[in-house]
């Protein structure tokens, strides 16, 4: 696993859950319009 150093506001921990041939992770409203990172901590599920 690679080691990132990313400077911010607030973390969030979530999952990315399926979305049409995709995938979302939802974030709180207020970050509406803001700039954000996501960072994938784990190897995909090979079942979905």
């Amino acid at each position: 696993m690679n080691k990132f150093e990313i400077k911010g506001e607030e973390v969030l921990d979530g999952t990315a859950k399926p979305s049409g041939n995709s995938a979302h992770v939802i974030v709180p409203k207020r970050w509406r319009g803001a700039d954000v990172k996501v960072v994938r901590v784990s190897e995909p599920n090979s079942d979905e």
